[in-house]
């Protein structure tokens, strides 16, 4: 089995799915956005979010890889300015989600309270052709494929912060304190 990149975020096995894919052929600057875009979103909210941005209803904003990005008035929706629709990108997200909601369907897990706990998107080696130049010169042509892991997870149950007196009263003090309060709290 193969070691995932994010593995340690993945705290419940039982209520985690993960789905990955290597040298997938699409643009490692695109899938890195499309990726932040999506990360800690609910899988039936991500859903909707692409099917938008694949009919250009929607926008990925482009933050770290700007440089030539034009600008796009729907990305001030997320407090940008720049953004693009990257269909190739997206085409391999939605597989991937795809494939992550049916092992979480295999683990019996709720499909509907499923959020991306987490995406890791890496470079994958870089695929190597060649250009022809004028004066008889070549150049690289090189393809960035990328790698992708996708986590999702259902949602925690939330338990409501303890009221104790005596807890609380603890935090602070260093250990002769605590144990002094201890041997107090025993004589009483």
């Amino acid at each position: 089995m193969v070691r995932y990149a994010a593995a340690e975020t993945a705290t419940n096995p039982e209520k985690t799915s993960r789905a990955r894919g290597e040298y997938l052929r699409t643009h490692f600057k695109n899938m890195r956005e499309v990726a932040a875009a999506l990360s800690g979103m609910k899988l039936t909210k991500a859903y909707a979010y692409l099917g938008d941005v694949k009919d250009h209803k929607r926008v990925i904003p482009f933050r770290r890889f700007a440089g030539g990005v034009g600008r796009a008035s729907q990305a001030k929706e997320f407090k940008a300015t720049q953004g693009r629709w990257p269909e190739k990108s997206v085409k391999f997200i939605l597989r991937l989600l795809k494939n992550a909601e049916s092992n979480a369907d295999a683990k019996n897990i709720d499909v509907e309270d499923l959020t991306i706990k987490n995406i890791v998107v890496q470079q994958a080696p870089k695929t190597r052709r060649r250009t022809y130049r004028a004066h008889g010169r070549i150049n690289p042509y090189q393809g960035h494929p990328t790698h992708v892991e996708i986590i999702l997870a259902a949602s925690e149950v939330e338990v409501e912060k303890a009221t104790d007196k005596a807890a609380i009263s603890l935090v602070g003090l260093n250990r002769r304190q605590v144990a002094r309060r201890r041997i107090e709290a025993a004589r009483a």
